[in-house]
C-alpha cells in the first residue's frame, strides 16, 4: 500500500544565501521529514560556497548527504519561465542549454522528477509588451517537447499552477494542460496555497478575501472532487497556508514590489504551515486537503512548501525552528485526516564531515 510521506522544500528551511544546504538537510531529517524538494537556488549557493561553483560536485555531495540522512530528493525545481514564451529563441535556449544541465544535475542527485511552475514572466518592464502567450496550443506544444525529451532520459515533469501565473493560475487550467500534453511522464502538482490563493484569498483586499470567497472555493473544490483525476497523475501535493495581512497589500505595504502581482508578493513573504492560525493562517486548507486525500484518494509525497520573511532570519536556529513547525503541522494533518501512516520525530546522528561542510560564510551568486 502506498502511504503518505512527509516532505519539505529546501527553501522552506531558510534562505539559500543565509542558511547552508547541509544544515537544512540535517534539520529536515532530524525532525522526521523523509523527502526534500530541492531548489536549484540552494544547490547553486552550496556549489559556489563549497565547490568553487561546480554544481555537479555539489549535487554529488548533496545526494551522498541525503543518503546518509535517509532523505529522498523528491524533485529538482523550479524549471521556470519556459512554456509559452513569445521569444522563441529563448525557448530554444532553455531546451538546448539549460535542460541538458538539469538532466545531469537531477541524475547526479538521484531524482527522476523536475518541477515546472507555470510561467509568470509578466510583461516587459520597460515597454509593457507581453512576453508570454496564453495560446494553449503553444503552451501544450512547449510542454510536450519538454516531456518527450525527458522521456528519452528517464525523467518526469510535474506541472504546477501559481495563483499569480500569467495565463495558468488555477488548478483547472493546469489540469487541462496536463491532459492536453498527454504524456505519461508529465503530471500534476496540486498546491493548497495556490488553489485558495486564487479563488478565496485576495491580499490586496482589506478582508484578505475575494468578494465571493466561500462560494467560489466551494465550487472549485466541487469541480476538483468530480474531475475524475487519476491519483497516479498527481505526482505529489503541497500543503501550506497563508497569513491574513493586517493591511491591504497595496503600493504602501512593505511587501509591495513595483510590477509584481500582489499575490506573488504575499506568497513570498507570508506563507504559513497548516494549522498555524495563531500566526494568522486563515485559508481553508483542511477543506482542500480532504478533497486531495479523501475524495481523489491521493497517497504519496506530501510536501510543505513555505516561503516567508521569517526564512531570512540569520539566527542559526532558523532551519531547526521551521523544520519543527513543519513537522508539527504534518503530524496534526495526519492525525486529523486519520492517515494510515504515523510519522514521529526521529533524531539522526550528524556526521562529522557534514558539520565541517557547514562551517564558513555562504555566498549567493544567482
Amino acid at each position: 500500500m502506498i502511504l503518505n510521506r512527509p516532505g519539505i522544500a529546501s527553501m522552506s528551511l531558510g534562505r539559500p544565501w543565509i542558511h547552508n544546504l547541509p544544515d537544512k538537510l540535517i534539520q529536515a531529517a532530524t525532525h522526521g521529514f523523509q523527502g526534500i524538494e530541492l531548489f536549484f537556488d540552494d544547490l547553486d549557493c552550496y556549489a559556489h560556497r563549497t565547490f568553487n561553483g561546480d554544481h555537479i560536485k555539489a549535487a554529488r555531495q548533496t545526494r551522498s548527504l541525503c543518503t546518509t540522512l535517509g532523505l529522498t530528493i523528491i524533485c529538482l525545481q523550479p524549471f521556470s519561465m519556459y512554456e509559452g514564451l513569445i521569444d522563441r529563441a529563448e525557448s530554444d535556449r532553455l531546451i538546448n542549454e539549460k535542460l541538458p544541465l538539469w538532466f545531469t544535475l537531477a541524475r547526479t542527485l538521484g531524482t527522476d522528477m523536475i518541477q515546472v511552475p507555470c510561467n509568470f514572466l509578466g510583461p516587459d518592464p520597460q515597454t509593457g509588451a507581453p512576453r508570454t502567450t496564453g495560446d494553449r496550443r503553444v503552451i501544450v506544444r512547449d510542454l510536450q517537447r519538454l516531456a518527450d525529451l525527458g522521456a528519452g532520459e528517464g525523467f518526469r515533469f510535474v506541472y504546477e499552477a501559481l495563483c499569480w501565473g500569467d495565463h495558468v493560475d488555477t488548478w483547472e487550467a493546469s489540469w487541462e494542460i496536463v491532459r492536453a500534453v498527454d504524456r505519461p511522464n508529465f503530471g500534476l502538482c496540486l498546491d493548497s496555497f495556490n488553489i485558495a490563493g486564487r479563488v478565496y484569498a485576495d491580499p490586496s483586499s482589506p478582508s484578505g478575501k475575494t468578494p465571493n470567497a466561500v462560494a467560489d472555493l466551494a465550487a472549485s473544490l466541487d469541480r476538483l472532487r468530480t474531475a475524475g483525476i487519476d491519483p497516479e497523475k498527481i505526482f505529489y501535493v503541497q500543503l501550506v497556508d497563508g497569513e491574513r495581512l493586517t493591511a491591504p497589500l497595496d503600493e504602501n505595504h512593505p511587501f509591495h514590489v513595483t510590477g509584481q502581482p500582489a499575490r506573488m508578493s504575499w506568497s513570498r513573504n507570508a506563507r504559513l504551515f497548516p494549522f498555524e492560525e495563531s500566526r494568522g493562517g486563515y485559508l481553508p486548507i483542511l477543506d482542500i486537503a480532504r478533497v486531495f486525500f479523501d475524495d481523489i484518494g491521493f497517497r504519496g509525497w506530501v510536501s510543505l512548501e513555505l516561503f516567508s520573511r521569517t526564512l531570512a532570519d540569520p539566527n542559526p536556529t532558523t532551519p531547526a525552528e521551521h523544520a519543527r513547525r513543519g513537522m508539527d503541522s504534518y503530524v496534526k494533518m495526519s492525525q486529523t485526516l486519520q492517515w494510515e501512516d504515523r510519522t514521529h520525530t526521529k533524531i539522526v546522528p550528524v556526521p562529522k564531515r557534514v558539520l565541517a561542510d557547514s562551517e564558513g560564510p555562504l555566498q549567493h551568486r544567482l
